[in-house]
């Protein structure tokens, strides 16, 4: 969420600036009559409850005297029952006005460059050269098809479209996949490892941004506690461990990994990649979070980019890595770079990783700070994101960039102790 200062003090500007960026259109009318409402409704609330208070004592003082303080007492009434009026009218309007910024994304730092959409992205640097084969290149699905490694068809019986069964050897290599991944972050990048609910509460699910904009992308149940929701990427959960709390200064950053399930109802991508794993309902991911102060998060963002490029590269699969431009980044970013790796059945690097910056949107929305040691104050924190990274597009990378003519697929030397020594699939 926004600070409210930008949108009572610098409405206007913020407005333009969103309008340029991220083509958000804010109602400044609308909101402007609002915050005026807001600030007479407060002014009479605070007029009313120092008339009340005035009035009390006078009752005391009068009665002190001995004299009749029944019209002081009706008056203090009347006023009590105008002053509850007025209250229950000011919850609602911030209760209006907090729906309102609930919907406006973040602002995109001064860096991310200009632009409508995916077309706009800058590409900074690439790593790797796509391998050139000598026979016709065959597709994660096609590879997966012998002896039903990679079963779409089983995941329709079972679950519909959009599901998909692993078996055998690709199984393996999907979970070798993930462990590598897992042991990389915890022993060599520094993060602490952590598992977390795939279900949380609604308060989760807005302290990152996905309520309320995004509630048709998620899956939920009311089995339980009302309503509760499945998490689209443990970027919910790991962030929001510390809504509400203050963290120590010393702990930071914070530096933190998990891999978990992850489901999205894809709303609104009826018709893109359906053919194999591409895009799911269900996956996984080895995500990392950092909290960081903010003077710490541009180098973090940096740093957790890099970590997740180690992945790729230890696996030998060549990748680019795009900074997204305004219109193409998340909701609560601020600044986001993606990591595209090479598919050889679609020539083309296709998103792999996600990582952004968020600054203090998310934290204000979760109330999630630290005490700064200068001040000795409590400061919004700056929360940070990213795939470290998608472990089934990572699974059809490595099936594709090493797949063999008959059909086989090179394990690659990294994951061989995974697999107990197994050189091929």
């Amino acid at each position: 969420m926004l600070d409210p200062a930008l949108l009572r003090a610098d409405l206007a500007a913020t407005a333009e600036y969103l309008k340029t960026t991220r083509s958000f259109t804010i109602d400044v009318t609308v909101l402007q009559a609002i915050e005026a409402e807001r600030k007479q409704i407060q002014m009479r609330t605070q007029e009313l409850q120092n008339l009340r208070n005035t009035r009390s004592k006078a009752i005391g003082m009068a009665k002190g005297k001995g004299e009749d303080v029944t019209p002081l007492m009706a008056e203090v009434a009347a006023i009590g029952d105008e002053l509850k009026a007025s209250e229950a009218r000011l919850e609602a309007i911030k209760t209006e006005i907090d729906a309102i910024a609930s919907g406006i994304p973040n602002l995109p730092d001064a860096s991310v460059p200009h632009g409508a959409d995916e077309s706009g992205n800058v590409e900074q640097h690439r790593w790797g050269t796509p391998r050139a084969f000598d026979f016709e290149v065959k597709d994660h699905v096609e590879l997966g098809a012998r002896d039903g490694m990679l079963d779409g068809d089983a995941g329709a019986k079972l679950s519909g479209s959009r599901f998909t069964v692993l078996r055998g050897g690709i199984a393996q290599l999907h979970r070798a996949l993930a462990q590598f991944m897992l042991d990389l972050h915890t022993r060599e990048h520094g993060c602490l490892e952590v598992n977390v609910p795939l279900i949380v509460n609604a308060d989760s699910m807005r302290g990152t941004g996905q309520l309320p904009k995004f509630e048709d992308d998620l899956f939920s149940t009311t089995v339980g506690e009302g309503r509760r929701y499945l998490i689209p990427t443990s970027e919910v959960s790991l962030t929001n461990l510390v809504r509400d709390e203050i963290v120590d200064a010393a702990q930071l950053p914070m530096r933190l990994t998990a891999h978990s399930l992850c489901f999205r109802a894809e709303a609104g991508s009826g018709g893109r990649d359906v053919r194999g794993m591409i895009r799911q309902h269900q996956f996984e991911k080895v995500e990392l979070v950092t909290l960081a102060a903010p003077e710490q998060s541009p180098a973090e963002h940096e740093r957790m980019t890099r970590n997740a490029e180690v992945v790729l590269e230890k696996l030998g699969l060549p990748y680019r890595r795009m900074l997204l431009c305004t219109g193409d980044m998340g909701f609560s970013a601020t600044k986001t770079y993606d990591l595209e790796v090479w598919l050889p059945s679609q020539n083309t690097y296709r998103e792999i990783s996600s990582c952004s910056n968020c600054g203090d949107f998310q934290a204000r929305r979760m109330q999630a700070r630290f005490r700064n040691p200068a001040t000795g104050k409590p400061e919004l924190l700056h929360t940070l994101n990213g795939s470290g990274v998608a472990v089934g597009r990572a699974l059809i990378a490595v099936m594709e960039n090493y797949q063999n003519a008959d059909g086989s697929i090179t394990v690659p030397d990294v994951l061989r102790t995974y697999l107990g020594g197994a050189e091929r699939l």
